[in-house]
């Protein structure tokens, strides 16, 4: 009975959006099985096995495909919230609490490097990924952004009877922005001359399915710290 009632609930606040559109409304879908998915190219994960840098899920995150070199080729995020603007448009979704953590080691001093990528939001005005972004051993910078964005598949709305609603999109052609890709180069010791290139290629697609179902235990809203 009480999973039927937050159902209804979830239900029942994505559908008063149409009443509220004129003003900013926040949906907490930590409880919902709702997931963002980054799935890198091939290219990409070529990219990172040139120079020895290896990916892994961190927080709340989680792998779920295989990579041809140790590194994972996509990452699930739990969706923890959702903000919908005016005209019933979402203005951002965020991913509290996962993270991805970046390490290679510098051949030449034998240095360990990392660099921790959290708590995820997409920014729908501005078409960008923001995350907070932390070197290992340094500062963080909160929400930096990271990724400029197009879109693939426009947010499509489906419901069927009795309680079931779902929303899928899926953003592409993922650039880092020109702050990320000077941390990147910065903190990971890497060689622009040879890295360039890769790092101006697309980083793959996110695709966002939220639904109404429950998830057995809701996710933590905890932002992730680096350690």
């Amino acid at each position: 009975m009480q999973q039927f009632s937050l159902r209804l609930s979830a239900v029942a606040a994505i559908v008063s959006l149409s009443a509220m559109s004129a003003q900013a409304l926040t949906l907490p879908t930590n409880f919902l099985v709702a997931d963002s998915v980054q799935e890198f190219t091939s290219d990409n994960l070529d990219a990172l096995d040139l120079v020895g840098m290896t990916i892994a899920a961190r927080g709340t995150a989680s792998a779920v495909k295989a990579g041809p070199y140790g590194t994972p080729a996509a990452f699930s995020f739990p969706i923890t919230k959702i903000v919908i603007g005016s005209g019933l448009k979402i203005a951002s979704g965020t991913a509290s609490g996962a993270a991805l953590y970046f390490d290679r080691m510098n051949e030449d001093t034998g240095a360990i490097l990392g660099l921790t990528l959290a708590n995820f939001t997409i920014d729908y005005v501005k078409h960008q990924v923001l995350a907070d972004t932390t070197p290992k051993g340094g500062s963080t910078l909160k929400m930096m952004p990271l990724y400029n964005f197009t879109v693939n598949t426009p947010l499509g709305l489906k419901y069927s009877f009795p309680l079931n609603i779902t929303l899928h999109e899926q953003l592409g052609d993922l650039r880092l922005t020109d702050q990320a890709r000077n941390v990147i180069l910065t903190t990971m010791e890497l060689n622009a001359d040879i890295v360039d290139e890769s790092l101006r290629a697309s980083f793959g697609t996110l695709t966002q399915d939220v639904t109404t179902k429950l998830r057995s235990k809701a996710v933590s809203t905890t932002p992730y710290t680096a350690k």
